[in-house]
């Protein structure tokens, strides 16, 4: 510059990336070792997942060996006989199933030990290490995924015992990962010294997060459908959408866990990490490729962007009878029903609510995402009391989607009426398997494929949009309101909800087609 010319710098081009990640697999033996074995989330989810991933063929069994670690002394044949039950069958393998769950629980050893002691997990590295010897695998070749299925308080004492005494040997192409659930934390304080006890023993790419909403199949498509369609592009903006909903209705109470609810609350439970995640898919930017640390920069993106809630856009909710359960307080203030409004402040969502609503014993269950569009100006039909247009996509059940539009009704005369334009997956895939949800994540975590798990920074930004409000109602100084159970919650919801610019719909109901 000192010349008076300019320079130019050439920079490497950006690679065009495949729509699909392509995945090479990889050669060391793979060791599965699910912490937490004997509870309720090994049994009913990771366990089954496993199997489903195994009888697919995406792991195999002279590449995989699974061991169950936890404090109950029982046996291998114990823990085989406690899984059995929840190994349903896979669609189109139903005829060859009891084989397939014989061959896939033989797969399976068991480990009894404390979560804090260095005897259970020498005696636990030991089985490993034998299993990689009988496999002839080179030292440092193989694989170590841990799945914590355990309440976040042992989380810190595990990791260092895994650190301590399970880690794979030398880095010759393998690996240690360690798997952990949510809560992640009660706040950001809280969120933030978990985060800190697990990064001095792991690294970052170490550690997968896993939020079991962003692997649900819609939620997976909500990339897809904004970012690879043309007509989405114009039109997912503040100048065409009035509000959008995101939605998780439960049609039970807590059904016997009230104790554990009752230390955290639907905000806690749902909405600070299942809808907010939503959240993020749904309002992004479009990364610069389909890399995890692109679309993960996008989503910390839109949590920096929102503004601070405001008490005025947030009504609390707590079913009558919700204090009869013996394990919850009798002064109990936890919300059992939240329905707040988000605001992001960026030129995209400038002005457009985002309305979060999760509750429990409400009169139907559903998750859904409801995009509301603006009136149509200059409405020659007057048939703006009909409704607005929507897009809807309903996560769960009957994963679905459809859009909303006005249409002329057959017959004679001019009328018009509210319709859909309807892609119902179980009409259309009849044939296709569509996962469950922690199939997928544990997949992804033994490719190493981080993208649809939570990072910490976009953790702690989650966590800096709640906190404030969270303290204020553990302080007491926000009520819930009492509603009855089978109800859609405190009406005072519903008026939030309209007064945000939510218009409802009077008279017509999506039916999901039949087969």
């Amino acid at each position: 510059m000192g010349t008076g010319q300019w320079t130019v710098e050439h920079r490497a081009p950006i690679r065009s990336e495949s729509s699909v990640n392509e995945y090479v697999p990889e050669i060391g033996c793979l060791s599965v070792i699910v912490l937490g074995a004997s509870g309720d989330l090994a049994k009913k989810k990771t366990f089954p997942a496993l199997f489903h991933l195994y009888r697919q063929g995406f792991i195999q069994s002279q590449d995989v060996h699974i061991f169950g670690y936890a404090r109950t002394a029982i046996s291998d044949h114990d823990l085989r006989s406690r899984i059995r039950g929840y190994l349903t069958p896979c669609k189109g393998f139903e005829e060859t199933h009891e084989e397939d769950v014989a061959q896939f629980l033989r797969l399976i050893k068991y480990v009894s030990g404390a979560y804090d002691k260095e005897e259970g997990f020498r005696l636990l590295d030991k089985a490993i290490s034998e299993y990689e010897l009988s496999k002839n695998s080179a030292e440092g070749s193989s694989r170590r995924l841990f799945y914590l299925a355990l309440p976040p308080s042992v989380y810190p004492p595990v990791c260092k015992m895994i650190r301590s005494y399970c880690m794979n040997k030398s880095d010759l192409g393998g690996w240690t990962r360690i798997v952990v659930e949510k809560p992640f934390g009660r706040d950001l304080a809280s969120a933030e010294e978990l985060s800190a006890q697990i990064g001095e023993l792991f690294d970052e790419p170490q550690i997968y997060r896993i939020d079991h909403y962003l692997g649900k199949e819609l939620v997976q498509n909500l990339m897809v459908l904004r970012f690879a369609n043309r007509f989405f592009l114009p039109l997912w903006n503040r100048d065409n959408i009035s509000n959008i909903q995101i939605v998780f209705r439960e049609d039970f109470g807590t059904d016997g866990r009230g104790g554990y609810f009752d230390q955290y609350g639907i905000i806690r439970d749902i909405i600070q990490n299942h809808l907010l995640q939503v959240l993020c898919l749904v309002a992004m930017e479009k990364p610069v490729s389909l890399k995890p640390e692109h679309v993960r920069d996008e989503k910390v993106k839109v949590l920096q962007s929102v503004l601070p809630i405001e008490d005025n856009e947030v009504v609390l909710g707590q079913y009558e009878g919700y204090t009869d359960d013996p394990t919850v307080p009798d002064n109990s203030n936890t919300p059992t029903f939240a329905t707040m409004v988000l605001r992001i402040h960026n030129e995209r969502w400038e002005g457009v609510p985002f309305i979060m609503k999760a509750g429990k014993a409400l009169n139907s269950r559903k998750a859904e995402i409801r995009v509301q569009f603006k009136d149509v100006p200059g409405d020659i039909y007057k048939c703006q009391k009909q409704g607005r247009n929507e897009f809807v996509i309903r996560l769960q059940p009957s994963e679905a989607m459809y859009m909303k539009l006005t249409v002329k009704q057959p017959g004679l005369e001019m009328t018009t009426a509210q319709s859909e334009l309807d892609l119902s997956y179980r009409q259309r895939y009849q044939e296709t398997i569509i996962p469950e949800a922690y199939e997928r994540l544990i997949l992804d975590t033994i490719r190493g494929d981080q993208q649809h798990f939570v990072r910490r920074d976009e953790l702690k930004a989650a966590w800096e949009i709640f906190t404030p409000l969270l303290h204020r109602i553990d302080r007491g100084e926000m009520k819930p309101l009492p509603y009855k159970p089978g109800s859609r919650g405190p009406e005072e919801a519903d008026k939030l909800a309209q007064k945000a610019g939510y218009v409802q719909t009077h008279g017509y109901i999506w039916i999901p087609p039949t087969l």
